[in-house]
């Protein structure tokens, strides 16, 4: 039989779980994914972020009990999920934040979309996503990151520092902006005790892969073979344990040597 502590009348399992804590977005599909059932394995309580409802196909334990719908496109909309988020912490130990959403749209025949065809509002709504969430989620939750000791990991892109064949310009922008505002962040939580890190994907394999992907693997890639989403997944982990315990501002690669 489980123990349960005389003061808070919580079970021991669920104890450790409080004491590690993932808030992350962008978790239906692909990166996102297999980071929660990464850190779900590993003993973490995952919160998980996204437009839609919980999805009851997705197999970690109290899913639908720690999934807070947001639109993170809506900003104005974000703040009240922020608070929602809080009070879901309330007793919980945040010992990382992982911003993992993001957008890439396409043109109506699936095209790039370049500088010279993307509309205003696009921009802004890549924007929003993909560079504004980040920064507002960290700064609404950095009472609890403080108090934890806790990390943030932004996931970037490579095609954040290269013009890519399938991701637009908008997208590209930001990813790299976010890179630069994860060194800014840096500067400023590393004080509070919060590490702040990036981690730029190449080609993983996932269900998004634009058609053509198998050219770049065979060109530009010196291991020729896509990445695996849990390859990411334990880089993120290694960031948000005593493993990455002093890493803080820097921005890794995990794309087989695409960016050499």
């Amino acid at each position: 039989m489980d123990k349960v502590c005389p003061v808070t009348g919580v079970r021991a399992d669920e104890a450790s779980k409080l004491e590690r804590t993932l808030v992350l977005t962008g978790a239906s599909r692909g990166i996102g994914h297999a980071t929660v059932k990464y850190f779900s394995q590993a003993g973490w309580r995952v919160i998980t972020i996204s437009r839609n409802p919980f999805d009851t196909a997705c197999p970690w334990e109290q899913g639908a009990q720690n999934h807070v719908q947001i639109d993170l496109a809506d900003l104005v909309g974000l703040a009240g999920g922020i608070e929602t988020l809080r009070a879901k912490l309330k007793g919980s130990k945040l010992r990382a934040l992982v911003n993992n959403a993001g957008i890439s749209p396409k043109g109506a025949d699936g095209q790039r979309l370049g500088t010279l065809n993307t509309n205003l509002p696009l921009w802004q709504q890549v924007f929003n996503v993909n560079f504004f969430a980040p920064i507002l989620l960290a700064r609404g939750l950095m009472a609890e990151l403080q108090e934890a000791q806790g990390c943030i990991v932004n996931i970037t892109s490579i095609a954040g520092s290269r013009v890519h064949p399938f991701a637009g310009a908008a997208y590209g922008t930001s990813k790299a902006a976010l890179a630069a505002l994860t060194r800014e962040m840096a500067n400023d939580f590393g004080p509070l005790g919060i590490r702040v890190n990036a981690i730029a994907p190449g080609e993983i394999e996932t269900s998004i892969l634009s058609p053509g992907t198998e050219e770049i693997v065979e060109r530009e890639i010196p291991m020729r073979r896509l990445g695996q989403p849990e390859e990411v997944a334990s880089v993120i982990h290694a960031l948000a344990t005593d493993v990455g315990g002093y890493i803080n501002g820097a921005e890794i690669h995990i794309n087989g040597g695409q960016h050499v």
